[in-house]
């Protein structure tokens, strides 16, 4: 049988132009007409169920196997962009202003059709069937869970058994390396907005009104002591507000101030704690004030966890394909979050990261989500032979 890697190496022409097609067109959230048509075109004619989105511009492929009802595996490429203005000097920049391919989602969509090519190649040889899932709204609404209540996990007829994806980097290691780790990869993130209600007054004379604005300034520092004081350093929750407004003019107290804040954790339980103990600060320490507040707290995608079984298969796959020293053990989880979790947590798999950063200092380059952010599609050959070489062992396994 034909490797993985020898047909990825055929298919790499056509795959790195397909990204850079991809790449002059990004679009955002759940609505990418463009890029489901880009898509669409890249498989025509090659034999697959495709079902496309209702709410969303997703596209699911199943390729069956010729050996028989077998295990499905499913594989995954996120499809959409982000608000971002490009300053990248290449000729297929975005054509589409304010938005680009800042976190390399065009690579995901490329590597995954590479891999539908190698399978569709190899369909007679595999013991099982293949769910592609080409999604949107990673960045903002969540496809994932979306894509999930359409019917993803059972698009082959029966549930998935094992689910791999990857995730390409524009800094951090050199060109080519992979990296994952077993357990949790990636946190849970929330978000926390607060509205402080207070009496508006002249500035001359706060004691006539109930000023929001300290309170409000308190309340954020207050959160950081009892992240540091309420939560076990090993199990860690980092919040921050990256948003704070209030008032009209210096001389006025206002009636109310706002803030926004992300909240990251690591573990269900810290999240139940977080999502309580934030809520019950906030309302305490406003009326300890002679205030009130009104806490929203909204609960974000969940921790990112790579089932170790998988994770050491995914790695020896990676190992076996491409050398140990192309390799490296993540000592940490991060705290970025991404709504492959929601599959995740239902069928157990692997998600991995590789470098695709072309910088000769790898640490300093621009990374994702940077108007800057540079990402070398030399690496779609070994990205498309990756994804397609997990479903070809996965399904040999049983």
């Amino acid at each position: 049988m034909t490797s993985t890697l020898e047909l990825a190496q055929r298919y790499g022409t056509e795959i790195i132009q397909l990204r850079r097609a991809l790449h002059q067109v990004p679009e955002y959230d759940l609505d990418l007409p463009k890029t489901q048509g880009l898509i669409l075109e890249a498989l025509e004619g090659l034999d697959l169920e495709i079902t496309l989105g209702k709410e969303l511009s997703a596209v699911t492929a199943v390729l069956r196997g010729g050996g028989g009802p077998g295990p499905v595996v499913l594989l995954r490429g996120d499809m959409d962009a982000l608000p971002v203005t490009e300053r990248v000097g290449v000729p297929f920049a975005s054509t589409h202003p304010g938005l680009m391919h800042a976190c390399g989602h065009d690579l995901h969509v490329a590597g995954l059709v590479g891999a539908v090519k190698i399978l569709h190649d190899l369909r007679d040889q595999l013991a099982g069937d293949v769910v592609f899932m080409f999604q949107p709204g990673e960045e903002t609404t969540g496809g994932a869970p979306i894509m999930i209540r359409e019917g993803l996990l059972e698009a082959a007829g029966r549930l998935v058994d094992s689910a791999y994806c990857l995730h390409v980097q524009s800094a951090g290691d050199p060109l080519g390396v992979w990296s994952s780790k077993a357990g949790p990869l990636m946190a849970a993130a929330d978000q926390l907005s607060v509205r402080v209600v207070g009496a508006g007054a002249h500035g001359s004379e706060p004691f006539r009104g109930k000023d929001p604005i300290p309170v409000l300034c308190e309340m954020v520092v207050a959160l950081q002591t009892m992240v540091t004081r309420q939560f076990d350093v090993f199990d860690p929750v980092v919040l921050t507000v990256g948003r704070i407004s209030g008032g009209t003019k210096e001389n006025i107290i206002p009636d109310d101030a706002f803030f926004d804040a992300t909240v990251r954790m690591f573990s269900a339980e810290s999240r139940a704690r977080m999502q309580e103990a934030s809520v019950r600060l906030i309302e305490n320490l406003a009326a300890a004030h002679g205030l009130t507040a009104e806490a929203d707290y909204r609960v974000g995608y969940p921790v990112t966890v790579n089932d170790e079984t998988e994770y050491l298969f995914a790695r020896q796959a990676i190992v076996d394909l491409f050398g140990a020293e192309r390799f490296r053990e993540r000592a940490h989880a991060e705290c970025g979050a991404e709504d492959m979790s929601y599959v995740l947590n239902e069928v157990p798999g692997a998600y991995v990261n590789l470098s695709a950063c072309g910088a000769a200092d790898s640490e300093n380059a621009a990374d994702n989500h940077s108007p800057l952010a540079d990402f070398d599609d030399s690496v779609l050959p070994d990205a498309s032979g990756l994804l397609a070489e997990l479903a070809v062992r996965r399904l040999a396994r049983g």
